[in-house]
């Protein structure tokens, strides 16, 4: 058993090979581990696309709100074709079309307009973040779900490699420690694509968070300016 070992080991790679490891899995394992994979490419396509977007998304409220409280007419300022893409744009555009509506109607109402003005723009608030936020989900799926997919390619890896021991009618390592490699790979798979997604999950959702924070304090300011030209029909 000892030559066995020898000649094995002295056959054996000097480093671990990841495509050697996957090709030789079982296929289960095999299916675990590029399912794994396909979902670490999307979280990173995640990753990529919500940071470009975040940076998009301040540039434009950032140059939105930089003009937005000195201009003498609001409705001309937000009119201009280069303001409309920022969120903070489309919460003004809610507070303002609901302004028009109110003093079109007949006997005007200025609770209940304040109120409307202050519903409408707190659900566009809603709507901005949760539409920034929509694939973060998905990272946070990865990051719990993704340990125990891998831990499962493990375990059938290992009863694989007991059925092989069977089978041979030999427990020594040279038999065990390919398959139980093989196994093992899977976990790493999944902690490769969980811990990823744990930390870019945790990081955007602050960040989706301080955007709604952003939009709410713009709404409550804009509320109140309305509320006193409402104040003075």
């Amino acid at each position: 058993m000892t030559l066995t070992i020898l000649a094995a080991s002295a056959g054996a790679p000097a480093h671990l090979n990841p495509v050697k490891l996957f090709l030789d899995a079982d296929i289960v394992v095999q299916l675990v581990m590029l399912g794994l994979l396909l979902a670490s490419v999307w979280v990173w396509t995640i990753v990529v696309s919500f940071s470009v977007r975040m940076g998009a998304v301040k540039r434009a409220d950032a140059a939105y709100e930089q003009g937005f409280w000195q201009a003498q007419d609001i409705e001309a300022y937000h009119g201009q074709a280069t303001r409309g893409d920022a969120p903070l744009a489309r919460v003004a555009a809610a507070g303002l079309a609901e302004r028009r509506r109110s003093l079109a109607a007949k006997g005007l109402d200025r609770e209940g307009a304040r109120q409307r003005l202050a519903a409408v723009m707190g659900s566009v608030v809603e709507q901005e973040s949760d539409a920034l936020g929509e694939r973060l989900n998905f990272l946070a799926t990865v990051g719990s779900a993704a340990p125990f997919i891998g831990l499962f390619g493990t375990v059938w890896g290992i009863m694989n490699s007991f059925f092989q021991i069977g089978q041979q009618q030999n427990s020594s390592l040279a038999v065990v420690a390919p398959g139980i490699s093989e196994a093992l790979f899977a976990t790493a798979i999944g902690l490769f694509a969980a811990i990823p997604a744990v930390i870019a999950y945790n990081r955007f959702s602050g960040a989706v968070n301080g955007f709604e924070a952003r939009l709410q304090r713009f709404a409550d300011r804009f509320h109140t300016t309305l509320s006193r030209e409402l104040e003075a029909e």
